[in-house]
């Protein structure tokens, strides 16, 4: 298992960014001796001499967009080296472990767990039980995820692919190479769509500020000018975020930087806002998701649609812009939801801070969902899709179902062509009006806001 190779660290996609899910199992895994192999299938191939030398494939999947491209992977694994074992981590192999188990992987790690994975590592390597390794799932064992605290070791990204080949910083007319570091792991909250609250149940991690600090000056020397602050909210802990960003600053005073919050969050912390703008912020994402009232209370995301507007009033004043990632299309949202939405985002002048994917955004129901448990899905549940790795749900009116098709549609031509925002956004209003019936929109644009200022912007447009 020691030899070059033999471990294989598989990640599928991360948002366009130098995946976290090599680089900190690397870490580990080298930390012990081993020496992986590692491919990013995004942005590289999967050759079939990497495969058969493999005794243990680890396959990375936070998200489900890397899951469905993940399974492809592992089947072909076993298709071509039926002795490896094959691992999937992350939030989503946790979600899916059923399917999984029974379709491509021999086990399943989520959590805090790269420990774990060196354990599994160490566990095959000297032939003894699996099942003693802490919080690996296996055929007929209770998945569970690992929530205690591990030591934390450096994340190694000598033997990734260059920062050049992922997402950069658009701004002022300029590209920079853009890095992606986590300060914090799992999520304080429990919002019910979210993939992280069945894993992490509430609780976060706070990653060690030095060893962060450390990341990111190793990937300033790989030529980023900007970091992605990855964690899921980086104002969990805004003491230990604050810190981070500081010390940052003062060590890199040029690095410019992004983050996600919760609007709650914008709202409770808005003194921070001006700070983070000064220490090199220039975006921060947020998942707004919807403007009802309705659906926002089912997601259980503690804010409403009137919160949103006050955000976004906080981070104007502040010279932050706010960009607001989406799901407009759930079993509770109405074409009258999809028109207000178009109207506020005309309105507040907002076109060029939504990526255009963003409007096509239908909600996902993977098994463990926290949606599960509420009543207001019953009525549109349909049965879970293996292929999919998510619950079929149509929308009592069909009109929603049939723009949400259209909506993408449109959306993935402009992508291909790389069509600007604005005119895709007009594409998509006249979606609406079409499937809606309506002749035309009566409102009228807000004034004394630069419609056509270009926004610092990531490269890589998709959330999910």
């Amino acid at each position: 298992m020691r030899n070059p190779g033999e471990v294989l660290l598989i990640s599928c996609y991360e948002l366009g960014h130098q995946p976290m899910g090599l680089a900190l199992p690397l870490g580990f895994l080298e930390a012990s001796g081993y020496h992986p192999a590692v491919v990013d299938v995004s942005v590289d191939s999967l050759d079939s001499a990497r495969i058969t030398s493999a005794r243990l494939a680890a396959i990375s999947v936070p998200m489900h967009t890397a899951l469905r491209l993940g399974v492809r992977v592992a089947r072909r694994i076993r298709r071509e080296n039926p002795t490896c074992h094959i691992c999937f981590h992350g939030h989503y192999a946790l979600l899916n472990s059923e399917f999984l188990l029974d379709d491509c992987a021999d086990s399943i790690l989520a959590g805090e767990c790269e420990e774990s994975l060196v354990h599994l590592a160490r566990a095959l390597e000297e032939g003894s039980e699996l099942s003693g390794v802490a919080g690996l799932a296996l055929r007929g064992r209770k998945p569970e995820p690992i929530l205690a605290r591990q030591s934390f070791v450096q994340p190694s990204r000598g033997g990734l692919r260059a920062l050049k080949d992922y997402a950069s910083l658009r701004m002022e007319g300029m590209e920079h190479q853009a890095g992606y570091v986590e300060a914090s792991r799992g999520c304080l909250h429990l919002c019910r769509h979210c993939p992280i609250p069945p894993v992490y149940a509430g609780r976060f991690f706070v990653v060690p500020r030095d060893l962060v600090l450390e990341d990111i000056r190793r990937q300033i020397d790989l030529g980023a000018a900007h970091i992605t602050f990855g964690d899921a909210d980086f104002l969990n802990g805004p003491g230990h975020s604050m810190a981070l960003v500081r010390e940052m600053h003062r060590r890199f005073p040029p690095l410019t930087f992004d983050f996600t919050a919760k609007i709650e969050h914008l709202l409770k912390h808005r003194l921070l806002l001006p700070e983070l703008r000064r220490l090199g912020a220039v975006f921060v994402v947020s998942a707004v998701e919807s403007l009802s009232d309705t659906v926002l209370e089912i997601l259980d995301k503690g804010h409403t649609g009137r919160d949103v507007k006050a955000a976004l009033n906080l981070s104007r004043a502040a010279d932050l812009p706010l960009r607001p990632s989406l799901i407009p299309f759930t079993p509770w949202s109405t074409l009258s939801d999809f028109r207000e939405l178009l109207e506020f985002v005309e309105t507040e002048e907002l076109v060029e801070a939504i990526d255009p994917v963003q409007f096509s955004v239908r909600l996902l129901i993977p098994p463990g969902s926290l949606l599960l448990q509420r009543p207001e899905l019953t009525p549109h549940l349909g049965k879970l899709d293996p292929e999919s790795l998510g619950y079929a749900w149509k929308h009592p009116d069909s009109r929603m179902d049939h723009l949400q098709k259209r909506v993408a549609a449109t959306v993935e031509r402009a992508a291909h062509v790389q069509e600007p925002a604005q005119r895709t956004y007009e594409r998509i209003r006249g979606d609406y009006l079409e499937i809606s019936g309506e002749s035309a929109f009566s409102w009228v644009p807000a004034r004394g806001r630069s419609s056509s200022k270009q926004l610092p912007r990531l490269t890589e447009s998709w959330f999910c």
